[in-house]
């Protein structure tokens, strides 16, 4: 099976102290698309995932891992 993209998005909102709604402005997507990364429903693109990392100040590979499906 294909490995599975988890991510700390939730996580790191939450220590800036962000609503999805905040989160989902500065990186130019809806809050429903931040709900569903949170929730691990959607996988963001390539340039989603970067644009992530630049707002959170942390590269994408501490943001979105990989996780061996069995």
């Amino acid at each position: 099976m294909a490995p599975k993209v988890q991510n700390r998005v939730k996580e790191l909102r939450t220590v800036l102290g962000w609503t999805q709604q905040q989160l989902a402005d500065a990186v130019g997507v809806s809050r429903q698309s931040i709900n569903s990364i949170e929730r691990q429903r959607y996988e963001p693109s390539l340039a989603l995932a970067l644009v992530f990392a630049r707002v959170f100040g942390y590269p994408t590979d501490e943001i979105f891992t990989l996780e061996e499906t069995k």
